[in-house]
């Protein structure tokens, strides 16, 4: 359970895909070190108190950092010009993680809509 899942995640997904996810799971651990990790609907996930503040998965062509919310991106819209979102994934390339600032503004509005 937890960190395992993840990892059995990560280990089925080639290179540079795991690399660029693992960067990005280090970000996100940054910002809430004490986060639960799991699987949320297939993909990493990251739980506070329960509720999940932060994911992401890799697909055919590109990689997504999921907020699991509906209104994280379009809050953060003018720092996410160039990326190409629905209204909940944030798409980014395959060897190019986000950068830690943007990852620490993406998990810190969705801990604010939780009141954390």
């Amino acid at each position: 359970m937890g960190g395992d899942e993840v990892d059995a995640y990560l280990a089925d997904v080639g290179e540079p895909k795991r690399s660029t996810l693992e960067a990005v799971r280090r970000s996100i651990r940054a910002v809430v070190p004490d986060a639960v990790e799991g699987i949320s609907y297939g993909m990493p996930a990251f739980r506070v108190g329960g509720k999940v503040v932060a994911g992401f998965a890799a697909f055919k062509n590109h990689l997504a950092y999921l907020p699991h919310s509906g209104s994280v991106l379009a809050e953060l819209a003018d720092e996410l010009v160039g990326y190409e979102c629905t209204s909940g994934s944030l798409h980014f390339a395959v060897d190019e993680p986000l950068s830690d600032v943007l990852v620490r503004r993406l998990v810190e509005a969705k801990l604010a809509q939780l009141g954390r």
